[in-house]
């Protein structure tokens, strides 16, 4: 208890040296924190929208239809199934997809796209499908008439040319890639609707209308109204043609799928590849998704479904994605690993020169009749409250920080954000909430710390008295 006393007293006789080592534990700990923060937040991000917007967390498939995706590998979903799968308790209704591959053509212009039978109301519980309607879009003609407005602002004036054939699905987004406050400049909405708004429509089951992505309508120049006609094979080996009227322009987060997806009500799917009551799976909207809960409630329902049939979980539709954000996890991990050496390097040289500017105070007190154990207990309390002291008060400022943002995640906006959507990033960094990494990495600093007090202690045992007089 007297060595702790002593210690304490020893870090407030210089309060600057003492403030220098804090400090540089605290940025240690503020850094790795912040950054982790945001690497797992992203993930978890990319995780959910990939399965909320697309796969779901569980699927009844046919049994060879993840490996071969024909519309011959088709199953037939009756009343009596979708009762069986609403009475799981985790389960809160279930979503029927009929999908597979046409040729799309307007005009002169073809591609290769994927059909997505969907039951419109059920389809909304799960990838919020309905949201994503095109609210607005930056067509040649509404940039220049927008460049011609002197009544709004020159920046807004200067940066719309940039989003040309960009479309937006909330007012809020739109006002923010065009450098305006969403609160301060809402005003402004009307008179850049006037040349931006783009009216939407729905589709209805029984209703032959169909939704197209947003760059796919952009590259086959087709617009509402419009007759989209779509060619394929059907249920073994019929033909399968029919034309639709284009109700709605849907944009998705993920390029690769706004570029090639037609959405059609399901029932008329099954018309069109000639499976009436087939579908290729069947979605579930889950209570809980937590690992142990959703492997539980694949086990209970893989006992009710048909015997062709099966249980697909999010990992196995996702298998690329999860490879993929693994090897990013890893060099994630790597820049992490230079952060902690930048780190290390940084808290090692504060200790070395507070060992250096300390060394004739060792040898005083050794001279004295200070035993060299004693002074390095000593030294090691001081080491150990300057690391606590930089770790909790680390922690402390980066909780409210991280707890804003994972309410408040960082948008970016304008130029970088287009950047970054043309590369299949969604233009938003997410941060994780406090978890168990929160303390592995004030644990990693600490032992940082503890590390780099090995040298003043092997320098105080190791100390000759009258060298150290002399410094």
């Amino acid at each position: 208890m007297k060595n702790l006393t002593l210690a304490w007293r020893n870090l407030w006789r210089n309060r600057r040296r003492t403030l220098i080592t804090v400090a540089s534990v605290f940025f240690a700990v503020f850094f790795a924190l912040i950054m982790r923060s945001l690497q797992l937040g992203s993930y978890d991000y990319m995780y959910k929208t990939a399965i909320e917007s697309y796969s779901g967390y569980l699927q009844v498939q046919q049994q060879e239809w993840w490996d071969n995706k024909t519309v011959n590998n088709v199953f037939r979903y009756t009343d009596t199934l979708e009762k069986k799968l609403l009475q799981d308790p985790n389960v809160n209704g279930t979503i029927p997809r009929f999908e597979s591959f046409a040729l799309a053509a307007y005009g002169p212009t073809t591609k290769g796209v994927m059909v997505m039978g969907i039951d419109p109301v059920k389809e909304n519980m799960l990838s919020g499908v309905a949201d994503k309607k095109v609210q607005y879009r930056l067509t040649p003609e509404a940039v220049a008439q927008i460049r011609s407005e002197a009544s709004l602002p020159k920046k807004t004036r200067e940066i719309v040319e940039k989003f040309e054939h960009v479309s937006f699905t909330s007012k809020n987004r739109f006002l923010t890639d065009l450098a305006l406050d969403p609160e301060k400049d809402s005003d402004l909405l009307p008179r850049l609707a006037r040349y931006a708004k783009f009216e939407n429509g729905d589709i209805h089951m029984g209703e032959p209308g169909a939704w197209v992505g947003d760059r796919l309508s952009q590259y086959l120049k087709i617009s509402i109204g419009d007759t989209l006609v779509l060619m394929g094979q059907g249920y073994h080996g019929t033909t399968a043609a029919g034309k639709y009227e284009v109700k709605g322009i849907i944009r998705q987060p993920s390029p690769d799928i706004d570029s090639k997806v037609v959405y059609l009500p399901v029932d008329i799917a099954q018309q069109l590849y000639n499976a009436p009551g087939m579908l290729t799976s069947v979605a579930l909207h889950l209570e809980e998704t937590g690992d142990k809960l959703l492997q539980q409630t694949a086990a209970r329902l893989a006992e009710k479904i048909p015997d062709n049939t099966r249980m697909v979980d999010w990992k196995e539709m996702n298998e690329v994605m999860i490879q993929q954000m693994e090897a990013d996890n890893m060099s994630g991990m790597f820049m992490l690993g230079i952060l902690y050496l930048v780190i290390a390097f940084g808290i090692f040289g504060t200790i070395l020169m507070l060992t250096t500017e300390r060394r004739r105070e060792f040898g005083v007190m050794v001279a004295i009749g200070m035993q060299k154990k004693k002074l390095a207990g000593i030294i090691t309390y001081e080491m150990m409250m300057i690391g606590l002291m930089g770790v909790i008060s680390g922690m402390i400022v980066c909780i409210p920080i991280i707890l804003y943002g994972v309410h408040h995640p960082i948008i970016f906006k304008g130029e970088l954000a287009h950047m970054m959507e043309q590369y299949d990033f969604e233009p938003k960094l997410v941060f994780e909430p406090v978890n168990k990494y929160f303390l592995w990495q004030a644990f990693v600093v600490g032992i940082m710390v503890l590390v780099s007090l090995l040298n003043p202690l092997r320098k105080i045992l190791g100390m000759k008295v009258v060298n150290a007089l002399r410094a």
